[in-house]
C-alpha cells in the first residue's frame, strides 16, 4: 500500500531531482486531452478515433465488411492524418530530442495550434456536423494527436504513453506480486487509466448534454497551460531534460 501511494504521489508531484522532472503530471494531463478528443471524435464524427489508431484499424475492417455506422473514408483519413502528425512530430524529435524541455514545448505548441483550429471548426459547424467540417476536424485532430504521440514516445516516461492503455492495464496485472512479478507500479498506471476515463467521461457528457465544441475547448485550455509551463522548461537545463 505504501508503494501504491508513493507511486501516485510521485506521479502527481514528482520529487525534486527525479529522473523525469515535471514530465509525469504533464503527460497525465495530455492523457486527459486524449480522452476528451476521442470522446468528441467518436460521438460527433461518426465512429472514428483521432488518437487510438488501433481502434481505427479495427473500424476500417468493420467498414470494409459493410457494418453499419462505420466509414472507410473517415477511418482512412484519420489514419493518414495521424501519420502526417507523427511525421511532423518526428521532425521535432530529430531537432530537439536531446532536450526534453524544448521537445515538449515545441510539440505542444504545434498541437495547440491544430486543436485551436478544431475548436474553430466545431464552433462554426452545425449539429450534426456536415461532411466538410467532419473531415476537416478529423484531419486537424488526427495530426494533433500524431504530434503528441511522437513527442511522448521520445519523452519516454514509463507507463505514461498518453494514448495507449492496453499495455498499461496489462502491466498492472502481469507485473503484480500476485502474478509473481516485482511490482506493477499500479499507482502510476491507474492514474493514467483514470485520466483517460475522466477525459472521456467529461467529453461525452459535454457532447451529449451541452455543446460539441466544449471538449475541444477544454483540451485546448489544458494544452495552453502545458505550453506555458513547458516554455519555462525549454529555457532551463536540469539533468532530467537530458535523460
Amino acid at each position: 500500500m505504501n508503494t501504491f501511494v508513493t507511486d501516485i504521489r510521485q506521479t502527481i508531484v514528482p520529487d525534486r531531482g527525479s529522473k523525469d522532472g515535471p514530465l509525469p503530471p504533464i503527460l497525465v494531463a495530455m492523457t486527459l486531452v486524449t480522452g476528451l478528443v476521442d470522446a468528441f471524435s467518436y460521438l460527433v464524427l461518426g465512429h472514428v478515433f483521432v488518437a487510438n489508431m488501433t481502434g481505427n484499424v479495427v473500424f476500417l475492417g468493420f467498414a470494409v465488411a459493410g457494418a453499419p455506422g462505420f466509414s472507410i473514408g473517415a477511418s482512412v483519413v484519420a489514419l493518414v492524418a495521424f501519420w502526417l502528425g507523427a511525421l511532423a512530430g518526428g521532425r521535432v524529435v530529430s531537432k530537439y530530442g536531446a532536450h526534453r524541455g524544448r521537445l515538449l514545448n515545441t510539440a505542444v505548441s504545434i498541437q495547440g495550434v491544430l486543436v485551436a483550429a478544431s475548436v474553430i471548426f466545431a464552433a462554426l459547424s452545425a449539429s450534426p456536423v456536415s461532411a466538410g467540417y467532419r473531415y476537416a476536424l478529423i484531419v486537424v485532430l488526427g495530426m494533433a494527436m500524431g504530434v503528441q504521440n511522437a513527442a511522448s514516445r521520445k519523452l519516454a516516461v514509463a507507463d505514461l504513453t498518453t494514448t495507449v492503455l492496453t499495455m498499461t492495464i496489462t502491466g498492472i496485472a502481469a507485473d503484480s506480486a500476485i502474478a509473481g512479478g516485482k511490482g506493477s507500479k499500479a499507482g502510476r498506471r491507474l492514474i493514467a487509466v483514470v485520466a483517460m476515463l475522466v477525459g472521456a467521461l467529461v467529453g461525452a457528457t459535454l457532447v451529449l448534454h451541452v455543446r460539441i465544441v466544449y471538449p475541444l475547448a477544454i483540451a485546448l485550455l489544458v494544452l495552453v497551460i502545458i505550453g506555458a509551463v513547458s516554455r519555462g522548461l525549454g529555457k532551463s537545463n536540469p539533468e532530467w531534460v537530458r535523460s
